[in-house]
């Protein structure tokens, strides 16, 4: 065997969603011959990529029918996540994808999808931020079992200081409620709530991350606007149930990034609460909110549909102790919401390689 055999064989192998070779993408390196035994490494698009497995065995068989039958193969697998960020990265410099988690309506357990596709994604290898910019109520530091406590801040040199954002289960989290009273309502006017979302992005050292995940507060308004503004926004994932009142209002929510002004692709669309399981009957579904409301609407708009999140006690008791459902034994659901983070991250390597590249928008007021 020779390299450039091993090479040509690995050239009919497709990355299944760039639709290109892995040679053409420059996947591969690291060959390594040895008689019959052939190793390389092939560079996914993230590290949450759910096709490994299909990858690896693709490559496994191209080699054994094209170069060699009796080859040992082994396939190694590192990651450098796709971004496709032509700004000038003077914000957020050290973050290759911000994915905005958006919904119509409150309610629809916007928050716990963020939480959760936060802590799937980190599970698969990547490096995650959660940035809670619901200013009016925000969840994050009661799902991740910060309350109470405070930022740390450190000097970045000039003599301008920045919020250290508290690291919980090996995501970077940052909430306006970690930085007042619990107790207190937030008054503010818009103009302050969009200062206070430019601080946590500008004024918070959020260092090296594959991706920032933002939960976004409910419906269509100024923080909305403020974002995409602000940050360059890879992309949106839009949470909404399969009821009628919720799937009117994500519809708004798809228009609000549909308009030509923002330019701000959509990932795709997850169905939360999509059935209910009773624990004692686990093959029993009850389609408390209606069937396949998400799944319809995502082929009405022609946007890529994420996946179905059942709804389980377990995932809000996880939300309510301060430790996501991500990180307990419900292999049933968190096997669901891993799926929906594959298909997010697979959605946002192809976003990167086949869209416009990702800029600061300005929209007219």
């Amino acid at each position: 065997m020779t390299n450039e055999e091993v090479m040509k064989a690995l050239g009919n192998v497709q990355e299944p969603d760039l639709g290109k070779d892995l040679v053409t993408l420059n996947m591969i390196k690291d060959v390594a011959i040895n008689g019959n035994e052939v190793s390389f490494t092939v560079i996914l698009t993230t590290p949450a990529c759910p096709l490994k497995d299909m990858i690896k065995n693709a490559c496994i068989n191209a080699i054994k029918i094209l170069v060699n039958k009796d080859a040992d193969v082994t396939v190694n697998f590192t990651s450098n996540t796709s971004s496709n960020r032509k700004d000038a990265k003077t914000i957020l410099g050290g973050v290759r994808n911000i994915i905005a988690v958006v919904s119509g309506k409150g309610g629809v357990g916007k928050s716990t999808v963020a939480a959760n596709l936060a802590l799937a994604l980190a599970d698969g290898g990547a490096k995650v931020g959660l940035m809670d910019a619901d200013i009016y109520g925000p969840s994050q530091h009661i799902m991740f079992g910060i309350r109470g406590e405070r930022p740390m801040m450190k000097d970045n040199g000039d003599g301008k200081g920045l919020i250290v954002p508290i690291e919980k289960f090996g995501i970077k989290v940052m909430s306006i409620g970690l930085l007042i009273d619990e107790k207190q309502a937030v008054v503010w006017r818009g103009p302050m709530v969009s200062s206070a979302i430019r601080q946590f992005v500008s004024d918070v050292d959020w260092g090296e991350l594959d991706y920032l995940i933002i939960d976004m507060p409910p419906g269509t308004g100024d923080i909305h606007l403020t974002i995409v503004q602000t940050v360059p926004v890879t992309g949106v994932i839009v949470v909404t149930t399969p009821q009628l009142v919720a799937l009117a209002d994500a519809k708004k929510g798809v228009a609000m990034f549909g308009q030509a002004q923002l330019k701000v692709p959509i990932i795709g669309l997850v169905e939360n609460m999509s059935y209910f399981t009773p624990e004692e009957l686990p093959d029993n579904k009850y389609y408390i909110f209606g069937k396949d409301g998400g799944k319809n609407l995502a082929e009405e708009f022609d946007i890529p549909f994420l996946g179905q999140i059942p709804l389980v006690q377990s995932i809000r008791e996880g939300g309510d102790i301060g430790v996501p459902l991500m990180l307990s034994d419900d292999e049933i659901t968190k096997k669901a919401f891993g799926e929906f983070a594959g298909n997010a991250a697979r959605g946002i390597a192809m976003r990167n390689a086949n869209m416009a590249a990702t800029e600061i928008q300005e929209v007219l007021e």
